[in-house]
Formats: structure tokens, sequence, C-alpha cells
């Protein structure tokens, strides 16, 4: 165990939980209902804060640890891939704007499944969400948890389960107390740590490596495919790298942890704003940590579990003071999406269940208690599954981030601009598109060449076309009647 990167960790835990104790002090002003503040921050955030919040929550275990991983076996193909996600703060901010914004105000939204119930008015809307949300995020959320465990695992020197119990309680102790408010200000510190962490480990790593002209003579001595668009053996296609344009691009419009700050934003200017800081950062941090990890391979060849790459070449290429502060980057980008996850399916099980169909007048005591619980009880959940970890968790990320999109993208961009779009539309698109991308990744992964969740976005797209009219004339014919 190295002392001077273990304490420089502990001190940015430290300043995290300081931040949570204070936002706890606004959750309890008057003038926000509990449910405004905890789950949505009274909807105040500035364009700076909105950015750092959608970069650190977009910016995951899966960026920092799984995608370095993945570019360290895959080479500088996995780089050309990963950078799809450039685009993806402008394109939700574009896409939902500031239509979904008004909306969501109109309907005093708090979470997506709010927005698609007074919409569709529809239960099975409501309850099919819900049910993909909970199944899906959590898939996603115990990729993070698996990764923060990696990541003190390989800083401190202790048992996985152990770096897991840590990591695990610290997460629950500041979001419980914090809730949205607590977690968009820690996103914003842990936003622009990631930026600089980002900076200064590519910048070590090429020092290190002793110049990117040496780096890829090592590379093609090893492997020339490593510095192919192809990856290591060939098998990274371009249909398969094109697909990626709507599993990491386009189709993050409809994850919720990202689809909730497009309606938190305090006016125009702010998100305008926020979108061209979220596209610079985000474009930056990817490019960085993708390199990053390519370039580590010459130095330390060998590594067996590869999701340990960043916080083994933060250790090798800085020195420990240095590497105890940007260590930070990875840990943050963790922790911050981590607790938006938590706290959006907290709000799902809350808000979206519990207020519509158990106890509708529950008081703001009640529901307050209850969703310490939930968060508590998720938390719990989520670590009994991290104790097996994947073979690579971007695996497990990537998989929630399809079912997800199959789930809402149509439903949400359709009912947005669509006003002809009703519930019978919502419901086929929903079905159709988890049932088909569920199929299709278990007995047919990678249909002619591509990711998964490609048929499955095309063939909801029609369903919820088909689905609408279908409705629109049985609702007619009954009127008639």
């Amino acid at each position: 165990m190295n002392v001077e990167v273990v304490i420089s960790l502990v001190i940015f835990l430290l300043i995290i939980f300081v931040v949570g104790f204070m936002s706890a002090k606004h959750s309890s002003r008057k003038g926000s209902t509990f449910l405004q503040e905890y789950f949505l921050g009274s909807r105040e955030l500035g364009g700076f804060i909105l950015a750092m919040t959608m970069v650190a929550t977009y910016g995951s275990a899966s960026s920092f640890l799984g995608g370095p991983g993945a570019a360290y076996t895959q080479g500088l193909g996995w780089v050309l891939l990963a950078m799809s996600q450039v685009a993806t703060g402008y394109f939700v901010l574009l896409i939902l704007g500031k239509k979904f914004a008004i909306m969501a105000r109109k309907y005093e939204a708090v979470t997506l499944i709010d927005f698609l119930k007074n919409r569709y008015r529809s239960s099975i809307v409501v309850l099919f969400s819900a049910i993909s949300i909970i199944v899906f995020l959590f898939s996603a959320m115990a990729a993070q948890w698996i990764g923060g465990a990696y990541l003190i695992e390989s800083i401190v020197g202790i048992p996985y389960t152990s770096a897991l119990f840590i990591f695990a309680v610290a997460v629950l102790i500041y979001v419980i107390i914090g809730g949205f408010r607590a977690v968009v200000f820690t996103d914003s510190i842990q936003g622009v740590v990631m930026f600089f962490g980002t900076l200064i480990i590519l910048i070590g790593t090429i020092v290190a490596g002793g110049g990117v002209s040496n780096i890829m003579n090592d590379l093609i001595s090893e492997n020339p495919n490593l510095v192919t668009p192809y990856g290591h053996d060939g098998g990274l296609s371009a249909a398969y790298v094109s697909s990626f344009w709507i599993l990491v691009g386009v189709g993050v419009v409809a994850l919720p942890q990202v689809a909730v700050r497009a309606m938190s934003y305090r006016d125009s200017r702010s998100m305008h704003r926020a979108l061209i800081v979220g596209t610079i950062v985000v474009g930056f941090i990817m490019l960085g940590m993708h390199l990053i990890g390519v370039f580590s391979r010459p130095i330390l060849p060998g590594i067996e579990v590869a999701d340990q790459v960043m916080p083994l070449i933060t250790m090798e290429v800085l020195p420990p003071w240095l590497a105890g502060i940007v260590l930070a980057a990875p840990l943050a980008a963790i922790m911050s999406t981590v607790d938006s996850l938590l706290l959006l399916v907290s709000s799902t099980v809350v808000k979206d269940v519990y207020l519509n169909y158990i106890k509708p007048d529950a008081t703001n005591k009640r529901v307050r208690q209850v969703s310490y619980g939930v968060t508590a009880f998720l938390g719990i959940l989520v670590f009994a599954f991290a104790l097996s970890p994947p073979e690579l968790l971007i695996w497990l990320n990537l998989f929630a981030f399809g079912g997800l999109e199959a789930a809402f993208i149509w439903p949400l961009i359709f009912g947005l601009y669509w006003s002809k779009g009703n519930k019978g539309g919502a419901i086929a698109s929903m079905v159709v598109g988890v049932g088909t991308y569920i199929g299709i990744h278990n007995f047919y992964p990678n249909p002619l060449g591509m990711h998964s969740v490609v048929f499955p976005v095309v063939l909801s797209f029609f369903a919820f076309i088909i689905g609408t009219y279908i409705y629109y004339e049985s609702s007619k014919k009954s009127v008639e009647i």
C-alpha cells in the first residue's frame, strides 16, 4: 500500500462528504418540495454545472476503466470506436432541448417516467418503464461498483470484497444525505478533476513510453493490427464501429440518467453554455483516456485484468503524491455515475411506483423515509451482485445502455415532436424494443456485424408508428359505435 496515494484519495473523499452535508441543508429549505429538491435540485442548474454533471454522469467506470482496458486489448481501433461519444452531450441537449424542459415543468415531472406518464396517460407505459429502468440500470450500477472496487483494490492493495465494501459505504452515505443537489455539485468537482487528471496521465504515459513515435513502433513490433482501425484480431469491422454511433452517440438521448439532466437546468442560456462546454470536455476525456489505454501496452505488457490498466499505469508513470491526486479522476467518474444511477433507480421506485400505485397520499415525511430506505436497500443489492465481477465490466455497462435505449428512445422523441403519438405506439415500441434487444443479445449477437442495439432501435421505430395508428383507428371506431 502506498501511503501517499491513499492520503490523497482520502482527502478527496472528505471533500465530497463535506459537499454532501452542505447540500443536505438546501434540501430542507422552504419553497421546494422534497421530491423536487432531492431528485432534481429544484431545476436550478447553471450552464457550467449542467455540463459537468452530464460529463461526470456519462464518464463512468466504463469510460475510465473498461474503455482504456478494451483499448489496451484492441488497440487504436477501439479509440476510433470510442470517439463516437464526442457528440453525446450535444445530441442530448440538441434533441431534447428547450421542449423537454418546458414540458417537464408543465407536467411537474421529476423523472423521465413522470414525463411518459403524463404524455401517454398509461399505467402500462409507467410500469414497463419502471421495470426497464430497474433491470437495466441495476446492471449499469453493478458495473460502476465493480470498477470502484477494482480501483481501490489496485491502489490500496486490499482484497476485492473489502474494497467493494469501502466504496459502497462511501457512496451510500453522501447520496442518502445530499440527494440530487449533492450529486450535481460533486459532479462539478469531479468533472474538473477528470479533465485535468486525463491530461496529466496522458502526458506521463507518453513520457514514460519515450514519446508517441516510440510507442507506436513498439505497438507495431508487437502486433501491426494494434495501430489499425480493425482491432488486434481484425474483429472491429466498419459496420460494428459505425453502430456505436447509435449505442453511445445518438442513442444516449434515451438514457434516463442523462435525460433527467436536460429537465434540470435554469434557463436557455444555461443549456446553450452546457452544450458547448460539455461537448469539448467529453471529447477530450474520451480521446485522452482511450489513448492512455493503448499507450500503456508497451509500458506495462501482460496485464491480466485489463480493467486495472488505468490505476496501474498511473502509479507507474507518476510520483506517488501526484498519482494519488490524479487517481481521483477515475474514482470521481465512477462515484458520480453511481450516485446518479442510484438516485435515478430510487426515484423510479419511490416516485413512479410507490406514489403512483401504492400510497398516493403519502406525507412529505413518509416520502423522505421511503426514499432513504429504498436508496440504502438498492445499494445493498448492487453490492451483493458486484461480489462476482465479469471479465470486462464495459460489456455489462454497454448491455444496460442498449436496453434502455431500445425501451425509451422513440417514446421520448415521438412524445416530444409527434402530437399524434399515443400510448398504443409507446407500448408497442417499448415491448418490441426491449424484447428484440434481449433476444438478439442472447441468441444472435452482432447481427450483420453490428452491435445488437441497432435492429431493436430500428424495429421499435416502426412499432411506434404502427402501434400509434392501430390504437388511433381502434379508438375512433369505439367512439363511432
